[in-house]
């Protein structure tokens, strides 16, 4: 293990989801120590319970951490986004993060850096524009969504160092590929609306290193946890039916998929159009260990003969 991880200790809300995992997981090969909030009684030593009463988290469970991280927010990708699954959506994502940033603002300038989860889904659909840090918040459900996310965490107050990390979706079978294996494997997979739309993209493993970095790196404001090479929606499923050996034919027309999953969903996150680019990882050093979709689609699904 590196000897500068020996002694560090980073907290992480969100610890059982798919990024929060592999990240404790990630920690704690090198050796540094993870403490998990957990939605229910601490059964581990490790643990500690939070938001299951009024009272709020105690300062004194982040004091002496090297970083808080929050990561969490039930998934975007259960269809469809009805009313009442929208308001989940926004409640698992902003009280936690309330909850965090209020306990680190408490420790003032002993408070650790704050790492909070975010969404590309902030930039909204913005067809053949890059869109880098200082891009403008684009105008959908989610980027709506994602604007009050960040807000709670840049309440963490003046001392704090914090960073929202605008995550990319996952190249992962329990992320972005969950619907479109499913698909695939039935042989009914093919263009999604036009086929052309950048898809912004990342794989597990550079999420989590890329989460790491900017810890290690100290980068603070927004940073686009993203795959540095563009993608289209074809790419992704092109190269996802080539894995699996499957054809990739039948188009999924629009009009279709905005009748099964509703609009916000298709328009989010299935035909929205959005060249994310990682600039700030970038110019921080940051190197990619699956630097196209074709590389990350083949790291998370076997290859089939």
């Amino acid at each position: 293990m590196p000897e500068s991880d020996r002694g560090r200790r980073v907290v992480i809300g969100g610890a059982s989801g798919l990024i929060g995992r592999a990240l404790a997981d990630s920690l704690r090969a090198d050796g540094v120590a993870v403490t998990r909030l957990v939605r229910r009684p601490a059964e581990h030593p490790d643990e500690v319970e939070w938001l299951t009463r009024a009272e709020p988290l105690d300062p004194a469970v982040l004091e002496g951490a090297d970083a808080v991280v929050g990561l969490n927010g039930a998934s975007i990708g259960r269809f469809p986004w009805t009313g009442k699954y929208k308001n989940t959506l926004l409640w698992s994502r902003i009280t936690p993060t309330q909850a965090i940033a209020r306990a680190v603002r408490e420790l003032g300038a002993d408070a650790p850096p704050f790492v909070s989860a975010s969404a590309a889904g902030y930039y909204g659909t913005a067809p053949g524009r890059r869109l880098t840090e200082d891009s403008p918040r684009g105008d959908s459900f989610l980027a709506d969504l994602v604007g009050e996310w960040e807000t709670a965490a840049f309440a963490a107050g003046r001392y704090a160092r914090v960073a929202v990390v605008r995550t990319a979706p996952i190249v992962h079978p329990d992320g972005i590929l969950k619907p479109l294996i499913l698909l695939t494997r039935f042989g009914v997979s093919g263009p999604i609306g036009r086929g052309t739309q950048a898809w912004p993209w990342i794989s597990l493993e550079d999420a989590v290193r890329g989460i790491r970095h900017v810890i290690d790196a100290g980068l603070d404001g927004p940073v686009n946890l993203a795959g540095p090479t563009r993608a289209t929606a074809n790419d992704l499923g092109f190269s996802l039916a080539v894995r699996m050996n499957r054809p990739y034919l039948v188009r999924a027309p629009e009009w279709a998929m905005k009748l099964v999953l509703g609009r916000d969903a298709t328009e989010t996150l299935l035909t929205s159009d959005m060249h994310v680019v990682p600039e700030k990882l970038e110019a921080s050093g940051f190197t990619w260990m699956h630097p196209r979709v074709e590389d990350a689609v083949a790291a998370a699904v076997p290859a089939s003969a």
